[in-house]
């Protein structure tokens, strides 16, 4: 599914030009589960905002589905996320001014989808996440692990290939963080390709392979359980 070659990521400003990813050589396959771990300033979000086409690599090669997209315009890396990723973010990344239903409704009104198919998958997976007493509650009238499971909801309810989540127990207590983690084992046990940032090496467990990053390069891998496809 995800396949990098020399993957670099070179932020500059007047005076100062920063390496956040150097040389990054990564394959992930379809259905599996990897955990990216480092200390902060590695570039791991920078690898993951990367992979999910909101940024892209100042150098080397991403390929996405067989689709070489590292040249890729802005509208074509939009198009290809919005029909086949799914992002969960450590602070939510809500909209206040929506309810809980209209939030997860927002990637089916992008992708076209019409009123009947919106109201129906968002009713499925509100159930789903457990949260559908809350449908017309807004964010801030729920607790970090309500909006957690709203931001998962909204990430899942397009039902894409692939989840990308960083740091998506960052702001909760350990027993919402192992909820979460229980749904994202869900998700994929259902077929769901998982890259994952995290500072827990508990929760990094629950992966098939742990990558380590440091200085924006790949150091090192952990196999924790042996992928088959």
């Amino acid at each position: 599914m995800i396949k990098t070659k020399d993957l670099k990521k070179v932020y500059t400003t007047e005076d100062v030009e920063t390496t956040a990813l150097n040389n990054v050589n990564l394959n992930v396959q379809e259905g599996e589960y990897v955990a990216i771990m480092g200390p902060s300033g590695c570039g791991k979000s920078t690898l993951l905002n990367v992979l999910g086409m909101i940024d892209n690599p100042s150098s080397g090669e991403y390929h996405f589905l067989g689709q070489e997209i590292s040249k890729y315009s802005e509208r074509q890396r939009a198009n290809l996320r919005k029909e086949n990723i799914g992002f969960v973010f450590q602070s939510f990344n809500l909209i206040d001014e929506l309810t809980v239903f209209e939030n997860v409704e927002l990637p089916l009104l992008y992708l076209g989808f019409s009123a009947s198919e919106r109201k129906k998958r968002v009713s499925e997976v509100l159930e789903q996440m457990e949260i559908m007493a809350r449908k017309n509650h807004f964010p801030q009238q729920l607790s970090g692990g309500q909006q957690q499971r709203v931001a998962v909801s909204r990430a899942i309810v397009s039902r894409p290939k692939l989840i990308l989540a960083d740091e998506p127990t960052g702001n909760l207590d350990s027993a919402h963080g192992e909820e979460v983690m229980k749904i994202v084992g869900e998700l994929h046990e259902a077929g769901t390709t998982i890259v994952m940032v995290t500072h827990s090496p508990a929760y990094a467990e629950y992966s098939h392979r742990t990558i380590h990053l440091f200085d924006g390069h790949i150091v090192s891998e952990n196999i924790q359980k042996e992928f088959k496809i």
